[in-house]
């Protein structure tokens, strides 16, 4: 499952765990092409219970956003215990996806 948050919720949101962060807007292309891939992941044996995932969109919750310099999108930050510890832009496909949190799970 993939929360929507917003501004005032992001730092209780993403403050313990493995937290996904998906920085999106509707109108955004490949936001709508990553939206499956998350939903998946997140729905997942593998991340569904071991890993957060919300979303954020930049059109309506801007201040968090320009606090990470959020210059483009779909921007996902990954935080571990409220730290930055993967910053990822673009889309890409599923396994590289994965890929790139079991590297933060297994650290």
């Amino acid at each position: 499952m993939i929360k929507e948050i917003h501004d005032q919720d992001f730092e209780n949101e993403t403050a313990t765990g493995v937290t996904v962060v998906d920085f999106r807007a509707d109108w955004c292309p490949p936001c709508k092409m990553m939206d499956p891939i998350l939903k998946h992941l997140s729905e997942s044996d593998e991340f569904g219970q071991r890993v957060k995932f919300v979303s954020l969109n930049v059109d309506h919750d801007q201040q968090t956003a320009a606090k990470f310099d959020v210059q483009g999108i779909p921007t996902f930050l990954i935080k571990k215990d409220g730290q930055v510890v993967k910053r990822l832009v673009g889309a890409r496909p599923k396994p590289l996806f994965a890929a790139e949190l079991q590297k933060v799970l297994e650290n």
